[in-house]
């Protein structure tokens, strides 16, 4: 990594954004197209370290924001719900975006960020420019998650099952260092990053309302926690699963640990120009940071689709 880039990401920009303070980092000319990178769980902003200046060096302005209940981001009252599901989390976004002056923008992120991206392009379309979402299509529903799966799939959301739990909820709270370098190791199963690499992100898990969204997103999703009324008319949109009409490019590692669909699952759910890749030599969950090099291409090749 660079040395303006690990000084960039060392020392975290703020704006208030609707209900957040938002931490992030941005890289680029600040006139230049847009481009935000949204990471996922249990992930951070250092995903896209290596990607990041790979976008720029074309032209981009690059912008990666904590997600609330991560790194530098916090809510602005103390009395602000906990909440993570799924639509609020993307109404972050476009109150980040209105904060930055920000119409429309590339978009491309990996799990509850590839989720987020998928969000914005379905209920925002003119605020998505293109697209590229690791593991396809992830809009869902909390009837959706109500419905069993066969065994060995819910094998794969162990986690979830255990969040449902207030030992899950202790647990996580108690151990989420080794908690998350599981959910890496599992997802990533031929990934050798170091505990320097690791560690690095794993700060971010220190913010003081991170067990919280965690667990309420997972339990939302499951249909056991309630979501706050605001976003519901937003739900009910999503439960429809919309089609997304934004140029796209969808990608997936060959070594995914984690739970994701087949690309012919969701290929029709994609209405406008559209591409998925398939990334090779063992690269699993954490794409972007994993494999660089593909994703940064897959942005700029999003945009020209």
């Amino acid at each position: 990594m660079r040395a303006e880039t690990l000084a960039a990401f060392a020392a975290p920009r703020q704006i208030n954004a609707g209900a957040l303070s938002v931490g992030y980092v941005e890289l680029g000319a600040r006139h230049a197209p847009p481009v935000l990178l949204l990471h996922g769980w249990p992930y951070d902003i250092y995903a896209f370290a290596d990607a990041a200046p790979l976008i720029a060096a074309h032209g981009y302005r690059v912008i990666i924001p904590y997600l609330r209940g991560y790194g530098a981001t916090r809510f602005l009252s103390e009395d602000a719900v906990r909440n993570g599901q799924p639509s609020a989390i993307a109404q972050d976004i476009i109150a980040f975006m209105d904060a930055l002056h920000i119409e429309r923008a590339v978009i491309a992120g990996f799990d509850w960020g590839a989720r987020t991206a998928n969000i914005i392009a379905a209920l925002w379309p003119e605020r998505c420019k293109a697209m590229v979402s690791v593991s396809g299509y992830l809009i869902g529903s909390q009837a959706a998650g109500r419905m069993p799966l066969p065994p060995e799939a819910e094998l794969q959301w162990w986690y979830q099952f255990y969040f449902a739990t207030e030992r899950g909820r202790l647990g996580y709270q108690q151990n989420t260092h080794d908690f998350a370098k599981l959910i890496w190791r599992t997802a990533s199963p031929r990934w050798a990053f170091d505990d320097a690499t690791f560690d690095r992100s794993a700060a971010a898990f220190a913010n003081p309302d991170h067990v919280a969204i965690v667990v309420h997103n997972y339990r939302w999703r499951l249909g056991i926690a309630e979501g706050e009324p605001r976003y519901d008319e937003l739900e009910r949109r999503l439960a429809e699963a919309p089609t997304i009409a934004a140029p796209t490019i969808t990608m997936e590692g060959d070594a995914n640990g984690a739970p994701h669909p087949p690309a012919s699952a969701y290929a029709a759910k994609f209405t406008g120009r559209y591409q998925h890749r398939d990334v090779g030599g063992g690269v699993g969950h954490n794409l972007p940071q994993e494999d660089p090099q593909a994703f940064a291409d897959a942005v700029v090749d999003a945009d020209r689709l």
